[in-house]
């Protein structure tokens, strides 16, 4: 396992390397870091190169100082730290908020990508009911600080919220994020467009990986959106709300190895 930073205007942008073979980028979500994926990581580096980034302002990323910092700026991140590693078309599966920059991805370098995934995440933007949510978040992280929010919020991700060992490793990391970073990616995600043409223009696979329980990601969702690639691999898990690689990890390594399998090269 390597550890690396970029620099990226400036600021340190950690990311760990690991693995050889066809390279896989995995991309973390909104209150996580690259250690999210570390059961997959383990999983996975056998027969794959992977590039697991901390997202600026998560982990050891320093957070982007700018007022117009969006989605498409994590995406230029990530562009260059695969740039850096002199990697061309890799396979790139973000969860949630990861998959948003996943698709902001696909449609500012759309011949970069060999496959894409979107691990309980979404193509649609927030309606106005979720942009009130996150407005509310948004007011409630600069009262009372990023760790107070993340304990109200996570167990809400947790189809199984009487499984306390992930919620609590969540909850207790919440305390190494600064408040300016969780509301910059709210409003990030207020800002996104919908991306479902990116979907339904992109000619190579695209995975969708659906939690039956997910609030965040509603089931409707996943399902209405898997129908609009051309080449598109769908699997629900049963037993998960939005945190599928933490609630059935084995069934997610699975998943992720056959569609690296399969699918991709």
């Amino acid at each position: 396992m390597q550890e690396k930073y970029i620099s990226y205007n400036d600021r340190r942008i950690f990311y760990r390397i690991t693995g050889s073979g066809k390279p896989v980028v995995l991309l973390h979500g909104f209150g996580e870091d690259g250690n999210i994926w570390n059961a997959q990581v383990d999983y996975l580096n056998k027969h794959y190169r992977l590039i697991v980034p901390d997202l600026p302002g998560s982990g050891r990323s320093d957070l982007i100082n700018n007022l117009t910092t969006g989605l498409e700026t994590y995406a230029t991140v990530v562009k260059q730290i695969l740039e850096s590693e002199n990697i061309q078309k890799p396979v790139m599966i973000g969860h949630s908020m990861g998959g948003y920059i996943t698709l902001a991805f696909a449609e500012m370098y759309p011949e970069e990508l060999h496959a894409l995934g979107l691990f309980h995440s979404s193509g649609y933007k927030d309606d106005e009911a979720k942009i009130d949510l996150r407005r509310k978040a948004i007011s409630f992280i600069k009262a009372n600080g990023s760790e107070a929010f993340l304990k109200t919020s996570i167990p809400n991700l947790f189809f199984d919220q009487e499984n306390k060992e992930p919620i609590d490793t969540l909850i207790s990391n919440g305390k190494n994020f600064m408040p300016e970073a969780l509301v910059q990616y709210y409003e990030a995600m207020i800002a996104r467009p919908d991306r479902t043409m990116v979907l339904r223009n992109f000619m190579s696979p695209v995975l969708f990986v659906i939690g039956a329980y997910d609030k965040a990601v509603p089931f409707t969702h996943g399902l209405e959106q898997s129908h609009m690639p051309g080449i598109a691999d769908i699997h629900v898990l049963r037993n998960s709300a939005h945190m599928g690689m933490l609630e059935e990890t084995t069934k997610s390594n699975s998943i992720l190895a056959s569609f690296l399998a399969n699918f991709t090269y």
